[in-house]
């Protein structure tokens, strides 16, 4: 997987680089910079800190990760937010650039980052999202580097009202299953009234007998005092056989179609089965005019896991993978159903997951990176391998 979110410490996170947000001198402060100098070993840090010097803003520079479960630390000097309009966007955005372009002449295969300057430096969580969602988007078009973003707590996230508004009314517009529970609640009560309203479409009054007359083919007989309505008491429904007139044909207007059951064998309903979700996937990539290359990599699946889907026709993809390779390819609503439904999955009104998918779809948004962090943020799960 090229990116993910994880709820964690960065400390805790196994990679070749880690992160840390550091002071521009040899030290530590607090925060992120703190944890790290803490976890690795704070005496052997701050001694291979110190031969490296100052760092400027948006400077990458590496150490050792002694105690951390990584190779190194990269530590990069975030800018202190001052309103916008003194170079701290270009700043945060060279902090994420030079780290990965310094992760990769190092050979690191992975790397996790904190929200750079989001904590004390003040840099606003959803500026710093749309910042680095655009470096790891470009950067990951060209490199398999496994690229992990660190969130320590929920609340230090809570941040998709501000940067993708309506998804929340979106939900709430479209989310089923509270829905269904009070449309339906009190059961009894809503079958009385339906029944009523049922009966009056009908016109069925009361006391009178209706006769139903379905050809030769003889009705159930019932009778049925309706008690429940007040407006039904006493009403008399009473169903009988129709006696036909002799030598009368009967009413074609009433006679009921009965549909012709065409008798298959197992092998012709077998010889009808239509393209799997593997031979629909190469199909729209074709169709589309992407490369194989550029939808693996917009689906945040790996090279490994593409070849294995290639060379099996009867690949079974999980749901949060065809979602995204749907996204991938740039499907609009409908394809997107039908894309899924050949892998026997469905978007569905009940999930709060699938209704943020589709809320992206309509509004012509597929950046898998922004989805994800849109999911993340409501406790979802993820898109992706």
């Amino acid at each position: 997987m090229a990116f993910k979110i994880v709820r964690n410490d960065i400390t805790k996170i196994a990679a070749d680089a880690i992160v840390n947000t550091a002071n521009p001198l040899p030290g530590y402060g607090s925060g992120t910079d703190a944890a790290v100098y803490e976890a690795a070993g704070k005496e052997k840090l701050l001694a291979e800190r110190a031969k490296i010097g100052e760092i400027k803003v948006g400077e990458a520079k590496y150490t050792p990760a002694f105690g951390l479960n990584a190779k190194y630390i990269i530590h990069t000097v975030g800018p202190v937010w001052q309103g916008g309009n003194a170079g701290e966007k270009e700043a945060i955005e060279n902090c994420y650039k030079n780290c990965l372009s310094l992760a990769e002449e190092l050979g690191c295969e992975s790397i996790a980052f904190p929200l750079i300057s989001t904590g004390n430096y003040g840099f606003p969580k959803e500026d710093a999202l749309k910042i680095l969602i655009s470096v790891f988007s470009e950067y990951l078009t060209d490199h398999e580097t496994e690229i992990t973003l660190a969130v320590f707590d929920g609340e230090s996230f809570a941040v998709s009202g501000k940067i993708f508004a309506g998804i929340d009314a979106y939900i709430d517009e479209h989310y089923v299953s509270e829905k269904l529970e009070e449309e339906y609640s009190p059961a009894e009560e809503k079958s009385h009234l339906n029944e009523s309203r049922y009966f009056r479409e009908r016109s069925f009054v009361a006391g009178e007998k209706q006769r139903f007359s379905l050809g030769s083919r003889p009705v159930f007989a019932a009778k049925t005092r309706a008690k429940e309505s007040a407006c039904m008491d006493d009403m008399q429904i009473v169903f009988e056989e129709a006696e036909e007139p002799a030598g009368e044909l009967p009413d074609d207007s009433l006679q009921a179609p009965v549909p012709v059951k065409k008798e298959r064998s197992l092998d012709e309903v077998m010889n009808q089965v239509g393209e799997t979700w593997q031979q629909s996937l190469f199909r729209l990539i074709d169709e589309k005019g992407f490369s194989d290359t550029e939808v693996y990599k917009r689906a945040n699946v790996d090279r490994k896991l593409f070849s294995k889907i290639r060379s099996n026709e009867a690949y079974q993809p999980k749901k949060s993978t065809a979602i995204a390779f749907a996204l991938a390819m740039h499907l609009n609503l409908d394809e997107t159903k039908d894309f899924l439904a050949r892998a026997g999955y469905a978007l569905s009104p009940g999930s709060r997951a699938d209704l943020i998918v589709e809320y992206f779809i309509d509004n012509g948004e597929y950046d898998l990176f922004k989805i994800n962090i849109a999911l993340f943020d409501h406790d979802q799960p993820l898109l992706g391998a």
